[in-house]
């Protein structure tokens, strides 16, 4: 089996070729900025992205018509229980729309489908969307009618770690209560209850702790009163809630691995206080977790590109270990994520479901 999968960002679009379970191939197209900038949505650069996919492709000496499965990354679809999906109309539709948001991940499932067209007998999939909802009846109440909490995390990435973890230790996923934290430019904490995410902070809109781009849970009667002070727009509260929060705003860079290996050695007290405020946030985010599994956590797993940085995971560790054991997967791995789910679909392991 020869699958393509693809997972666009911001600024970049990550493709991967596997043969079964060999990764053969991997590249990271960076886009330039003022060539985005000429596009009022993000759907409009279906074109460019998708070009830049199939010259790359073409460049290294791949066939397309060779590929039985072509898996994107899910974008903001409405929300769905995870595992893989076959892109169709209804789900196209959706996040041409942008209906439910609007990101860089929806161009995604649209590409996938569109090289899908050209091959025979070739699947358009994606699997484990941002916008997985698993999340029991309580966990959706937030204290006001008019607000509700939805899910939204990183849940590509949460699941694969999960059932590593389990493969690991030699036990079904479905039968193992954890937490998994994915540290990365936002931070999700998600509960996983035999098999199903029951509750988890919602990163993308703010919930939970802060991180090196995001501001987190802020005071609520505080941001009210900064968005009626006639000083800022949207666009401006916004940025400072998702991309120029947290790390960015206290010390001016997202990068942790500079936080610990210049700032803090160089005695920058500052860099100390809010690298260990940001260990807390995410440790008491963990610990109510632990509350929603009743206590009862079989491991407590740490994820994304910071687990690689031995000083917060230390304090992590340090505060949450009383609860479970820590196991630590650095980085993410997204690419053989989408390309394990998706090959299990190919081969009858998992069901393919409808959108």
């Amino acid at each position: 089996m020869k699958l393509l999968t693809i997972n666009p960002g911001s600024t970049s679009t990550k493709i991967a070729v596997f043969e079964d379970d060999n990764l053969i191939f991997k590249k990271t197209l960076q886009h330039d900025i003022d060539a985005l900038k000429q596009y009022h949505v993000v759907t409009e650069q279906f074109e460019f992205r998708k070009k830049a996919i199939l010259d790359v492709l073409k460049e290294v000496g791949y066939n397309v018509n060779e590929f039985n499965a072509i898996v994107g990354r899910g974008g903001f679809v409405r929300p769905i229980s995870s595992g893989v999906f076959a892109i169709n109309d209804k789900m196209k539709g959706d996040l041409l729309s942008c209906r439910y948001g609007e990101h860089a991940s929806n161009l995604g499932a649209l590409i996938a489908d569109d090289i899908a067209k050209t091959i025979p007998n070739c699947r358009a999939l994606i699997a484990d969307p941002v916008v997985v909802d698993e999340m029991q009846d309580v966990a959706r109440i937030a204290g006001h009618p008019l607000f509700n909490r939805t899910a939204a995390s990183h849940a590509l990435n949460q699941k694969a770690i999960a059932k590593r973890y389990a493969k690991d230790i030699g036990k079904p996923y479905n039968e193992l209560n954890l937490i998994v934290t994915h540290l990365g430019g936002g931070i999700s904490v998600g509960a996983h209850k035999q098999g199903k995410v029951i509750d988890g902070n919602n990163a993308i809109e703010g919930e939970g702790p802060f991180s090196p781009e995001r501001s987190g849970g802020l005071t609520a009667m505080q941001v009210a009163k900064l968005c009626f002070s006639g000083k800022y727009t949207f666009a401006q509260v916004k940025k400072m809630m998702v991309g120029e929060g947290g790390l960015v705003a206290y010390l001016g860079t997202n990068n942790i691995q500079i936080v610990e290996e210049e700032m803090i050695p160089a005695g920058n007290q500052k860099a100390i206080e809010i690298h260990e405020a940001m260990a807390y946030n995410v440790a008491k985010e963990i610990g109510a977790m632990a509350t929603v599994l009743e206590g009862k956590v079989d491991a407590i797993l740490l994820t994304g590109g910071i687990a690689f940085n031995p000083l917060i995971v230390d304090s992590i560790t340090r505060k949450v270990g009383f609860l479970a054991p820590v196991k630590v997967y650095p980085g993410e791995d997204e690419m053989g994520a989408l390309a394990g789910n998706g090959l299990a679909a190919l081969r009858g392991e998992v069901e393919i479901n409808t959108y």
